[in-house]
């Protein structure tokens, strides 16, 4: 995260109630997140922290020993094993085609399975677990707030961006969509400071 968005929203956290959902794993996005006043964290697309007496899904296990067999030996796609998700990056594949192809062809033999396409990477949830959007709705009634402004920048936030109506959520997508659901657009990362300023402004602040 750069310096200045840290800053940003340190204060932000300060004035507002703010949640975090990723896809990273609970651990992960929490180190990053270390020293900013957040509220509530969710990993994995909502997995994380598990609703009272959850497990992970048992077909995870399943899908990381079939995946580990079929891709192995495709140098520089790693399975990365988030315990209730798994993620297949690309992005250092040697033979990018060859590598996408072969991971396409290793999807066909999973079940319940949820596919979601990402940047140079493939996320795998189940079928029937959580999602971005179900976190949001946890935050939000964690928060006692009715209504949120949700920002996102991939396929999954699409879960959030469509989880209420324009009367309770500002939904905003970094760079244009018309598939999206979300009603607003920032042109690139660098424009989230200036949304942060906004809400800093909003309360007083500048």
């Amino acid at each position: 995260m750069p310096a200045m968005t840290r800053r940003l929203l340190v204060s932000v956290a300060q004035r507002y109630p703010c949640a975090v959902i990723s896809g990273r794993a609970f651990s992960d996005i929490s180190a990053r997140l270390a020293g900013i006043p957040i509220q509530h964290v969710f990993g994995n697309h909502g997995l994380e922290p598990p609703e009272p007496g959850a497990a992970p899904h048992p077909q995870i296990r399943q899908w990381l020993i079939l995946l580990r067999e079929r891709l192995a030996g495709l140098s520089g796609v790693i399975l990365e094993d988030k315990r209730y998700s798994l993620t297949i990056h690309y992005r250092a594949a040697r033979n990018r085609q060859r590598a996408i192809t072969a991971i396409h062809l290793a999807l066909r033999a999973l079940t319940d399975v949820r596919i979601i396409g990402g940047s140079e990477a493939v996320s795998l949830l189940p079928g029937s677990g959580a999602n971005k959007g179900l976190a949001l709705r946890r935050a939000m009634a964690l928060s006692a707030c009715e209504t949120v402004l949700y920002l996102g920048d991939e396929q999954t936030d699409e879960d959030a961006f469509a989880a209420f109506g324009p009367e309770q959520l500002l939904a905003i997508r970094i760079e244009s969509s018309r598939a999206s659901h979300a009603r607003y657009h920032l042109e690139s990362q660098t424009s989230i400071d200036v949304l942060l300023k906004a809400l800093l402004e909003a309360r007083g602040d500048d």
